[in-house]
């Protein structure tokens, strides 16, 4: 018997900014040779589901339980939601994992997007692999990783200082307008930063951490250099990786 291709779950916040590059990169895969499980909160499933998406081969639907009957509305409280998706995501998810053997065989590994930190210890504490993707610039990582090792307290301190500049490692000067404005205490998106926070932490707690990044090398060559170099290389790298040398990269 051949090598069998690899089983990859990929998890995804339901929201359209997150499900759109996370679709684009699961049928690059399933290109590739991969099977993947693409699986969102369950009321974004049905969204998908009335919206016609035709699947390529090798690419299969699944849900989680977001802890809300109608998922996430503008009136809602973000932090109960986010708590709610915390608690009743990682006990779906990891009864999805365990039926894996039952839909198409055991998962190789866990990819998850922003903003779904819970779904690496998932993976975590059931001994699979998970990668980050991470669906926004590279640049802005960098930005969080060094806002919660070493250059936070500057940062809020300077933050509304329109005339305030910082250099980080591996990025070109930036001022303040330049700073995600999660990183101001009194922006009302500030409920993303402990989010952020997490998933950096989730990353120093592997001993080899794997970050996927939706960009271009020619528009962030610098930031890309600075979290572990080529989009392209590490892409294919991973892919090679999981895939045991049984999918083709040719593409």
């Amino acid at each position: 018997m051949g090598v069998q291709p690899p089983h990859i779950l990929l998890v995804t916040f339901p929201a359209q900014g997150h499900i759109n590059p996370a679709l684009q990169l699961a049928k690059r895969l399933v290109a590739m040779g991969a099977r993947v499980t693409f699986a969102t909160s369950q009321g974004a499933k049905r969204r998908m589901s009335k919206a016609g998406t035709n699947p390529p081969k090798g690419l299969y639907f699944a849900s989680f339980d977001d802890g809300s009957e109608h998922g996430f509305r503008p009136t809602d409280d973000i932090d109960h939601y986010f708590s709610e998706l915390w608690r009743a995501g990682s006990k779906s998810l990891a009864d999805l994992i365990c039926q894996g053997p039952k839909n198409g065989g055991p998962f190789t590994c866990v990819v998850y997007s922003n903003l779904v930190p819970w779904v690496a210890k998932v993976a975590r504490q059931l001994n699979l692999p998970s990668t980050l993707l991470w669906n926004q610039s590279p640049a802005l990582l960098d930005i969080f990783y060094y806002y919660f090792n070493g250059y936070g307290d500057t940062i809020k301190k300077n933050i509304n200082d329109p005339s305030f500049s910082l250099k980080l490692p591996g990025l070109p000067p930036l001022e303040s307008r330049d700073l995600p404005s999660f990183l101001n205490p009194t922006n009302t998106h500030a409920f993303a930063l402990p989010v952020n926070k997490e998933h950096i932490e989730v990353l120093d707690e592997e001993t080899n951490p794997k970050v996927l990044v939706n960009t271009f090398d020619a528009l962030e060559w610098e930031a890309l250099n600075s979290i572990g170099g080529s989009s392209y290389q590490n892409l294919h790298a991973f892919v090679n990786e999981i895939g045991g040398g049984a999918l083709s990269l040719d593409i």
